[in-house]
């Protein structure tokens, strides 16, 4: 009976303990952001890598310094936490946002969310700020809008205005033939954005963009698109995986800096009106 009851009380405490790990997040990093190495980089925001891997809960600022400034702070921190196959970097970045915001439109801007490194590692890293003159900065950058798209929403009309109804000219005309020479000229006529390559005007293929930009005001599209990406919606927020090369010089045991920033569309977020944060160490740690 005795060797019974001291059985059941080490599967008792043994039972606690396996909820306690069960309900135990994952270990926080307050100073810096942490990139724990693994030998798959994870390729969904619930793999169970990110049980484990550091969370650094990373405070956002108001972008006040150039125009147009945000002057009324609305997203207050954004979750991050990396992984490395030492070829790759993957972040998980997950905030709180009350409405989603995934439809373009007049005086419509969509959520976004964005990660930052130097061009090159080094001791003296740019401004924050989008880096300076001579000195780049790389950006990765996911939308809802550009989600929405690659989820399967439609591009088109109807799928942005649902009440919409379309006219056709002249008014008894049959339509072209899909596919025809004529409907496609027509077509590009009336869509000279997407016609002249305009790499905005979609359809989009992937829910991100890489960028380079050498200070606030100078942002283009990065010569080669090598960034990954998803996002997921949750009742109070997003959470999305963006991954990238590795910024150049960086391995395991050394360091560089990265930043974020946050645009909350309900808010009327967009370009430069953003929540972001100032660099933040990224340590690339030593192999799990």
């Amino acid at each position: 009976m005795k060797a019974r009851n001291a059985l059941l009380i080490i599967v008792g405490f043994y039972s606690a303990w396996l909820f306690a790990c069960a309900k135990q997040g994952p270990p926080l990093s307050d100073s810096e952001v942490k990139a724990v190495i693994e030998k798959t980089a994870p390729t969904s925001i619930d793999d169970a890598v990110w049980r484990r891997a550091p969370l650094h809960p990373a405070k956002l600022l108001l972008q006040d310094m150039v125009e147009p400034r945000l002057m009324q702070a609305s997203t207050v921190f954004v979750n991050v936490q990396a992984v490395s196959d030492g070829q790759r970097i993957t972040f998980r970045l997950s905030w709180s946002d009350a409405s989603p915001d995934d439809l373009p439109g007049p005086a419509r801007f969509g959520d976004a969310v964005a990660v930052q490194v130097p061009a090159a590692t080094a001791a003296d890293v740019p401004a924050p700020q989008m880096g300076e003159p001579g000195r780049p900065v790389e950006i990765t950058y996911w939308s809802a809008v550009f989600q929405a798209v690659v989820d399967g929403r439609k591009d088109d009309i109807h799928a942005i205005f649902p009440q919409a109804t379309v006219d056709h000219y002249p008014f008894e005309a049959a339509a072209l033939k899909t596919g025809s020479p004529e409907q496609v000229a027509m077509a590009k006529r009336y869509a000279p954005a997407r016609s002249l390559g305009n790499p905005m005007s979609g359809p989009r293929t992937k829910p991100v963009q890489d960028l380079i930009a050498e200070g606030p005001g100078t942002l283009r599209l990065a010569d080669n698109s090598t960034s990954s990406g998803t996002g997921k919606r949750a009742k109070d927020g997003w959470t999305v995986l963006l991954s990238r090369p590795l910024p150049q010089g960086l391995q395991a045991g050394s360091r560089t800096q990265v930043a974020f920033a946050v645009w909350e569309g309900s808010h009327q977020e967009v370009g430069a009106r953003k929540m972001r944060t100032a660099w933040i160490p990224l340590a690339l740690g030593a192999s799990q």
